[in-house]
């Protein structure tokens, strides 16, 4: 039952966001958002991510794990709703506020919680909710259009809200059926310590592997379409982000067997970082239909590097610091991912290259092999 709760908690993480992209034409018709208001509203939950983090530590801190994540749903589940709920722009922004806090609440709460119910199986749990992340943001991607909308009369507003109810089921759930143990239950062991220890190395060098993996990820996601068009190839737009994001759910599947195995080995880490550094340069380099191709490397390393990093508090941290620990590392790598993006676009701007926007996300994969050591030490502690 645990792990059946962990994949929905992390499809929870991404259903609600990820409900946006396809409506978009609605809202500009419904709504006349400009293209900047519409990048406001797709950035807000990014930076929630960031800034939200480490309040939702304190939540932990205070309240307990289990708490915690019902918070986080509970927010993520409301504020859904209240998008399609509240009238006007004003209101549209307000509740995705709500929503995106909900969110950053549970991603700090997620790896103390696979500690916590799984001690034993770190790699497997962090891959199954992994999975079901991934699983989130495709499923709320490729069935808005066919399914829900039109079972909603091609109201966008009814959509927020019919997507908002698996959230609320799972909160349901999280609270019936959560596995009750006494590291669970809920801070009695863990200091009521939050803040994280900015002065430990250990937050800022997890921050920036998971930083780099999501700055390639967005950065990618958000520049492919544009440098595709100008490499003259307008019509691989939908196929290179197809590859990009469907490449990252056959990683996911492989991973369940094979993420205890490679968790704490360095050279998983500098293997796929070097792949993910390659396929990035192989995009720069190639042309037509090799774009797709190596988009899809690149999303499919993106993903095991992410089912890997995400493993890492609970077994590099001692128990009663995992949640200040991921918080730590969640603030500053969507804070890199973030600036990453403003970088390559002005940098684009600048030189007027493709080319050069993306090599910086190129980097990314070099950060990765060179901060692979981080795991050498690795130390499991059953509590």
């Amino acid at each position: 039952m645990a792990l059946a709760l962990l994949w929905l908690c992390g499809a929870c993480l991404r259903l609600t966001i990820l409900a946006v992209p396809p409506v978009v034409p609605l809202l500009h018709a419904d709504l006349h958002l400009s293209e900047t208001a519409l990048g406001w509203l797709s950035s807000l939950p990014p930076m929630l991510f960031a800034l939200a983090a480490v309040p939702g530590s304190l939540l932990i801190a205070r309240f307990g794990l289990v708490p915690a994540v019902l918070v986080g749903l509970l927010l993520n589940a409301v504020g859904s709703a209240a998008r399609g709920a509240v009238p006007g722009t004003s209101g549209l922004f307000a509740a995705t506020v709500v929503m995106g806090a909900g969110v950053s609440i549970m991603q700090p709460a997620l790896p103390p919680l696979v500690r916590a119910w799984l001690p034993q199986r770190i790699g497997l749990a962090t891959a199954v909710y992994t999975n079901g992340l991934l699983v989130g943001e495709i499923v709320a991607v490729a069935l808005t259009i066919p399914v829900v909308l039109p079972l909603v009369q091609q109201s966008w507003r009814l959509s927020f809200v019919l997507w908002s109810l698996p959230v609320l089921l799972t909160a349901l759930l999280v609270a019936a059926c959560a596995p009750r143990r006494p590291l669970i239950d809920n801070g009695e062991r863990a200091a009521k310590r939050w803040w994280p220890d900015w002065r430990d190395p250990l937050i800022w060098r997890l921050g920036l592997i998971l930083g780099s993996v999501n700055a390639a990820y967005f950065a990618t996601n958000a520049f492919l379409p544009d440098y595709v068009t100008a490499a003259g190839r307008p019509d691989l737009v939908s196929s290179a982000l197809t590859a990009l994001n469907l490449g990252q759910l056959p990683a996911s599947v492989i991973m369940l067997p094979l993420a205890e195995r490679l968790l704490t080995r360095p050279a998983a880490y500098a293997a796929t970082g070097l792949l993910s550094f390659l396929s990035v340069a192989a995009m720069m380099l190639t042309h037509g239909e090799w774009i797709v191709l190596w988009s899809g490397v690149l999303g499919f390393t993106g993903a095991v590097l992410l089912i890997l990093v995400l493993a890492l508090p609970p077994i590099l941290g001692a128990p009663e610091d995992v949640h200040r620990v991921s918080a730590g590392m969640f603030t500053i790598s969507y804070s890199l991912a973030m600036a990453l993006s403003v970088f390559v676009g002005w940098l684009w701007d600048l030189t007027r290259l493709p080319i050069a926007g993306f090599a910086p996300i190129a980097l990314c994969g070099l950060v990765i092999a060179a901060l692979a050591s981080t795991v050498r030490h690795a130390r499991r502690r059953d509590g």
